[in-house]
């Protein structure tokens, strides 16, 4: 029972810590409403715990050579993180009946962000060396189980919380302002990991 506690707290504490997934969610949330935005928070989760079961069944024990690839990876995830970072900057603000439907983040592009995502990476390299997953396939299913409701959950509490900023946000210029904000943060968070 303290495993399974152990590693609620684990999934609790990465999943809901802000990084570029859950400033998208938050800042999908403010533009779109919490319902449109589900389909990225859906495609963050699924992808977060997928790269979680793969690591865990030995892809990150990949060998030393292909230590290059990994590193093109996480330039190609700083890349992403900064496109999307760019594209929230520019968001015209709408209100949530106006948006269009085009530029609301997909499910695609949150399946993406977690794979291209160097946290989501560090994330799933330290829980799985952590709670020991290679040990048996039944401790991996708990931990990918765990993580996937509670990485669902988390996700999708940081759409909620954009949603109900745009009633105290009730200005376009205010939203513009919020956007420009979180937009530039995303870009600093990707120039960091492309830098360190």
């Amino acid at each position: 029972m303290s495993v399974l506690i152990a590693m609620s707290v684990f999934s609790f504490s990465m999943s809901i810590s802000p990084g570029p997934v859950n400033l998208i969610a938050l800042t999908s949330g403010l533009n779109y409403g919490f319902w449109r935005s589900v389909p990225f928070v859906s495609g963050a989760t699924i992808g977060f715990t997928l790269l979680l079961f793969l690591i865990g069944l030995g892809i990150g024990t990949l060998p030393s050579n292909y230590t290059q690839s990994l590193e093109y990876l996480s330039y190609f995830g700083c890349g992403f993180i900064l496109y999307m970072g760019v594209k929230i900057f520019s968001v015209n603000p709408q209100g949530i009946k106006g948006a269009e439907f085009n530029d609301i983040p997909s499910f695609t592009q949150g399946i993406f962000m977690q794979w291209l995502n160097p946290k989501a990476w560090m994330a799933c390299l330290a829980g799985c060396s952590a709670f020991n997953v290679h040990s048996s396939n039944e401790v991996l299913a708990t931990f990918v189980g765990i993580y996937f409701l509670i990485c669902y959950l988390c996700i999708g509490c940081w759409s909620f919380l954009g949603e109900k900023m745009s009633v105290y946000l009730k200005s376009k210029f205010r939203i513009s302002i919020f956007n420009k904000v979180m937009g530039g943060m995303l870009c600093l968070i990707a120039i960091y990991l492309f830098i360190i």
